[in-house]
């Protein structure tokens, strides 16, 4: 089933500024706020020191909904004016799939669906409009 969708936006190394704006602006409760850094290190991809403070993910409730927010990671292009995504939770795998296979038709892949260290399935499209969608699954631990 899909649980929402909200707001995400993106910026540009400012994130834990833009959060604590947000905060305060919004009257918003910040529920979670993640770094770069904070994840395992990966001999693989080492992490630029610059990235290591950048917000990956933070998330905000603001009244009876959220908003996301996340930096972009140091070297990627950054827009303004097209620093907002949507983000869909959804709260099975199988529906991540089938959501991003329909947002693709006629679209483009900007990450390919896969698990990450917040999400068991996890992906982006840019839809044929040019709306990114970041499609997420949110498993509760019962």
């Amino acid at each position: 089933m899909i649980l929402g969708a909200y707001a995400y936006l993106r910026t540009n190394g400012n994130g834990k500024e833009a959060v604590e704006f947000y905060k305060n602006t919004l009257e918003a409760e910040v529920l979670s706020i993640q770094t770069y850094g904070e994840f395992p290190a990966n001999p693989e991809f080492p992490l630029p020191e610059e990235a290591k403070d950048r917000v990956v993910h933070a998330q905000l409730k603001v009244g009876s909904t959220f908003l996301m927010l996340s930096d972009t990671f140091p070297g990627q292009p950054y827009e303004t004016g097209a620093q907002v995504d949507v983000a869909i939770l959804i709260d099975d795998v199988e529906q991540t799939k089938s959501v991003y296979e329909k947002l693709l038709e006629g679209g483009t892949v900007v990450m390919p669906l896969q698990e990450t260290p917040w999400s068991p399935s996890y992906g982006q499209v840019k839809d044929k409009y040019g709306v990114v969608w970041q499609i997420s699954a949110q498993i509760e631990n019962n």
